[in-house]
C-alpha cells in the first residue's frame, strides 16, 4: 500500500532580508541538493511524492513572481571593493580643482567628527554632484570614499523605479540598510551612498497622475535622510550626481537634506591639459606630442571625452604598427572623437567637387576673419558630414561679442556662398550650417545686439522675428559674396588640393593662400605693362 506523505502548507515566501551576493547561491544550491535527496529518499521509502513535488513547483513559481515583483530578493545594490586594485584618490582626477577643494571641505565635517560634536555642528547629509556628462562625478564621488574612508554603495536613480506600488520605497530602505551592514562588516564608521541620475528618483512630484509610485519612493528618501543623525553607529553620507538640476524637487534641495551643491563643470584648457596628462602616464608618447596644443584645440571636451581621445590614438598608433604614439595619432582622434569614424560611402566626382568647393569657402572665411584659424580641411565622409573645416579655437571664451557672433555666422553661410558663386548653384549640404547661422543670430536677438535692442525673445511677434533674422543673415551674406568673388583662384586651387590629398591641414592652407596672394600682384603687374 502506497504512503500518502503529510501535506505541508505552501504559501507566498515572507519578505526576507536580503542576503549577500556571495551568500545567496550557496543556500540556493544546498537547499537544492537537500530537498532532491528528501524526495529521492521518500520515494524510495515508498511514499507518493507527486502531491509534494506539485505544491513545491507551485511555491517555486510564487518566489519568483514575488521577486519579479520585488517582495523577494531586493535591494542587492553594489557595495564596492577595492581589493586587488588600488582605490581612487582626487590625485586621480584632474581639471576639477574649485570642486575637489569644495567637496573636501565639505567631508572634512565627516572627518572631523569629534569637532563636529563638540561645536554641535549638525552634519551634512548629502553632497549634490551636478555638471554635464563626463566631467568625473562618480569618479569624486568614489574618491569621497576612500578620503573619509567609508564603505561606498553605488546606485542609479533607475533601481528604484518599478510599476509594483510600494518597491521603491523598500529599495531605498534596503539602501541604507545595505550601507550600514556593509560599513559594520569593514569595520568602518562611515558609509557613503551614491546614486547616479537621481532625476529619475528625485523628480519634482506631482508630475506622474498614473500613480504615486515616484512620489512614495521620494518621500522615503527624504524620510531616511532626515533619520540620519551625528551619534549614528554608522554614519551615513548621500552623494547624488545628476546633468539635469533644475528637474529635482524643492523637498530634496532644501538645508538639512543636500546640503551642498557642487558643480563639476567642463574643464578649461590647463585642466585639460592635467587630464590628458593623467590618461597618457602609461602611454608611450613620441617626441612630438604636445598636451598643450591638444588641450588648446579641444575646448569644450570633457574628461571622458579626453580620455576616449587617448585611447582612440593608441589605437590608431597600434593599427598602424607603431611603437609610439604621435602628433600626427592624436589630430585624427580629435576628428574621430568630434565627428565619428571614417564612412565607406564614396561620393561621385562631381559630388567630391562641390563638397570641396563647400569646405574651402568655409576655411577661406575662417581665415579673413581669424588668422590661423583653420586646423583641418578634409572632404572624407565621418559621421554625418561628407567633408568638414575644424577651427583651432581662441583661448577658452565663455562671453562673445557682436563681431565675434557675426563673423561665425558669415563662417557658417560661407561653404553655401561658395557653391553658388563658383558652381552656379547651392546643394542641400548647407542645411546644418543654415540651423546654426539662424541659432546664432536667435542669440544676437536674445542679447540685445540686434537693431530691436533689448526684446524679449519669446513674446516677439512671428513676422518682426522673421525680418530682423533675414536683415542679419543677409548682412552677412553680401560681406561674404564679397570676400568669395574676389577670391575664386584661391578656391580653385584649395579644390585642387583637396581632390588630389582629400585633406591637408591648416598650415598647407594658409601655404596655397599666401602664395595666391602673393602671385596676384605680379599677374596684375604683367597685365599694367
Amino acid at each position: 500500500m502506497t504512503k500518502l506523505f503529510p501535506v505541508v502548507p505552501v504559501g507566498l515566501p515572507s519578505v526576507r532580508r536580503s542576503l549577500s551576493p556571495e551568500v545567496e547561491p550557496v543556500l540556493r544550491e544546498i537547499s537544492i541538493g537537500a530537498g532532491l535527496a528528501v524526495v529521492i529518499s521518500l520515494t524510495a521509502m515508498g511514499y507518493d511524492t507527486i502531491p509534494l513535488l506539485f505544491l513545491i513547483g507551485a511555491g517555486v513559481g510564487l518566489y519568483y513572481l514575488a521577486r519579479m515583483k520585488g517582495f523577494v530578493g531586493t535591494g542587492n545594490f553594489a557595495a564596492v571593493k577595492f581589493a586587488g586594485r588600488r582605490e581612487v584618490t582626487f590625485d586621480d582626477i584632474g581639471g576639477q580643482s574649485f570642486a575637489i577643494q569644495e567637496l573636501k571641505e565639505a567631508l572634512d565635517f565627516i572627518k572631523n567628527h569629534q569637532d563636529i560634536k563638540r561645536l554641535g555642528i549638525r552634519p551634512l547629509k548629502g553632497i549634490l554632484l551636478t555638471g554635464p556628462p563626463g566631467t568625473g562625478k562618480t569618479l569624486m564621488a568614489k574618491a569621497a570614499a576612500c578620503y573619509t574612508d567609508a564603505a561606498f554603495i553605488s546606485s542609479s536613480g533607475s533601481e528604484f523605479i518599478e510599476m509594483y506600488a510600494g518597491v521603491g520605497a523598500q529599495r531605498v530602505r534596503k539602501l541604507f540598510q545595505k550601507a550600514r551592514e556593509s560599513a559594520l562588516r569593514a569595520g568602518k564608521r562611515n558609509a557613503l551612498i551614491f546614486i547616479d541620475e537621481i532625476e529619475i528618483l528625485g523628480g519634482k512630484r506631482g508630475k506622474t497622475t498614473s500613480h504615486l509610485e515616484y512620489d512614495q519612493t521620494l518621500n522615503q528618501l527624504l524620510v531616511e535622510m532626515d533619520g540620519l543623525k551625528v551619534d549614528d553607529q554608522v554614519r551615513i553620507l548621500l552623494v547624488a550626481a545628476t546633468n539635469r538640476a533644475d528637474m529635482l524637487d524643492p523637498a530634496l534641495l532644501r538645508p538639512g537634506r543636500f546640503d551642498r551643491c557642487v558643480k563639476v563643470d567642463l574643464p578649461d584648457k590647463e585642466g585639460r591639459i592635467e587630464i590628458l596628462k593623467l590618461h597618457t602616464r602609461n602611454k608611450p608618447l613620441a617626441g612630438d606630442v604636445k598636451l598643450d596644443l591638444i588641450a588648446k584645440e579641444t575646448f569644450g571636451f570633457s574628461g571622458a571625452h579626453l580620455e576616449s581621445l587617448a585611447n582612440e590614438a593608441a589605437i590608431l598608433a597600434m593599427r598602424e604598427g607603431c611603437r609610439e604614439i604621435s602628433q600626427r595619432h592624436f589630430n585624427e582622434s580629435i576628428d574621430k572623437v568630434m565627428m565619428g569614424g571614417k564612412l565607406d560611402k564614396r561620393p561621385s566626382e562631381a559630388e567630391m567637387e562641390r563638397i570641396a568647393v563647400h569646405e574651402s569657402g568655409h576655411a577661406l572665411l575662417s581665415e579673413i576673419v581669424r588668422p590661423g584659424s583653420v586646423s583641418t580641411l578634409t572632404i572624407t565622409p565621418r559621421g554625418e558630414a561628407l567633408g568638414y573645416m575644424r577651427q583651432i579655437p581662441e583661448d577658452d571664451t565663455y562671453l562673445y561679442t557682436k563681431d565675434y557672433l557675426e563673423n561665425q555666422i558669415a563662417v557658417l553661410l560661407a561653404g553655401a556662398l561658395a557653391e553658388e558663386i563658383v558652381l552656379g548653384s547651392r546643394s542641400t549640404g548647407s542645411s546644418g550650417d543654415f540651423e546654426q547661422a539662424l541659432r546664432t543670430a536667435e542669440t544676437m536677438i536674445r542679447s540685445g545686439m540686434s537693431e530691436l535692442g533689448v526684446v524679449c525673445l519669446e513674446s516677439l511677434p512671428q513676422d518682426l522675428k522673421h525680418q530682423t533674422l533675414a536683415g542679419i543673415i543677409k548682412k552677412q551674406e553680401e560681406r561674404v559674396k564679397a570676400h568669395i568673388a574676389g577670391s575664386k583662384h584661391i578656391i580653385s586651387e584649395v579644390v585642387k588640393a583637396l581632390l588630389e590629398k582629400e585633406k591637408i591641414s591648416g598650415e598647407q592652407f594658409r601655404f596655397i593662400l599666401q602664395n595666391k596672394k602673393e602671385m596676384q600682384p605680379e599677374k596684375a603687374a604683367v597685365q599694367g605693362q
